[in-house]
């Protein structure tokens, strides 16, 4: 058996699994996902994981990250790791590392899901996936990729940057807190907005906290905000994760139309946990509203991947693509 290393690099959590090379699809066991904060690097982080599944030495991995991943130098957009990855490949004894963005990961994944591994929003629950596909959604930062071609012709992927795209405000609510970030940051990107950390700011503005940059607010955990907006008891949680939900919608149609989708996939550590609030909110009125390009945008099929391990899924899709194409 042909074992090989896959693993999902966030900002929060570095998730890890081995895959059977042979096997006719792909399948995950041992997975284990750790705490980032409780490794100086990745090395130790891989190390730590092989150590604790018995010792077992692949010779080949594919590591997602989330940061460009077209150099051999790699930094992590919101962490602070950095390696080699030729460096890091002979460290640990492989024969090939594949090294890819976290997104595009997600997107080599999609057509290996099942209907039972996401969730329509709308369009047609199956058949055939259409390309091309915008593949984004927010976690720890905003990822976004495409997947391009088609069932018949094979599909590629393309890593984007994406979620760094300025934010485009609409009303009074989303300058507020297009002016706030701005004032923290220096520049306000979708990716302020649309993360984990966006969450809790966009919930301090909108109750009123955020007003002075040399007083930074208190904030609340996002897991909070959304565990007390899905209960129905806290106005202002329900407040800031529609607020969130509005603006998801509005990026993900601008990505729609500079990518040319026929599909959309959302994705992310966020999202899956709130599907039926973000079904009810006004993400679909803010996707639709481009003007002219509404009803293009009307025949967009929507998915929200469910899957618990897109990322882990899409790098033993990507190793496989990149050992067939090496044949």
């Amino acid at each position: 058996m042909s074992v090989a290393l896959v693993a999902d690099i966030g900002g929060t959590n570095a998730r890890f699994a081995l895959t059977d090379m042979d096997a006719p699809t792909p399948a995950l066991r041992e997975m284990q996902a750790l705490k980032a904060s409780e490794f100086a690097s990745l090395e130790h982080a891989i190390e730590h994981y092989l150590a604790s599944v018995g010792g077992v030495a692949p010779k080949r991995g594919a590591l997602a990250v989330a940061s460009p991943a077209d150099t051999d130098e790699i930094r992590l957009t919101n962490r602070a790791w950095s390696f080699s990855r030729t460096a890091l490949q002979s460290t640990l004894g492989f024969d090939e590392l594949r090294v890819i963005n976290d997104f595009g990961a997600i997107a080599w994944a999609v057509p290996a899901l099942s209907q039972a591994d996401r969730e329509t929003l709308h369009g047609p629950t199956t058949g055939a996936l259409r390309g091309p596909v915008t593949v984004m959604g927010p976690g720890t930062g905003l990822g976004v990729a495409m997947l391009v071609g088609s069932e018949a012709q094979g599909w590629q992927v393309v890593e984007t940057e994406g979620g760094h795209v300025t934010f485009a405000p609409i009303g009074d609510e989303e300058q507020a807190i297009a002016r706030w970030l701005t004032a923290l940051h220096g520049r306000c990107s979708n990716e302020r907005v649309l993360c984990g950390a966006g969450l809790a700011q966009v919930d301090a503005v909108l109750r009123g906290m955020a007003h002075d940059i040399e007083q930074k607010p208190a904030l609340r955990d996002p897991a909070d905000i959304v565990a007390a907006a899905l209960a129905g008891h806290d106005v202002a949680a329900r407040r800031a994760l529609a607020r969130f939900c509005s603006v998801l919608g509005s990026v993900s149609g601008d990505a729609a139309l500079i990518h040319g989708s026929r599909t959309l996939v959302i994705a992310g550590g966020m999202v899956p946990r709130f599907v039926p609030f973000l079904r009810s909110s006004n993400f679909r009125e803010r996707f639709l509203a481009k003007g002219r390009f509404v009803a293009y945008l009307e025949g967009i099929t929507i998915h929200v991947i469910t899957h618990p391990q897109p990322g882990l899924l899409g790098a033993a899709m990507a190793l496989r693509a990149s050992t067939r194409a090496g044949a």
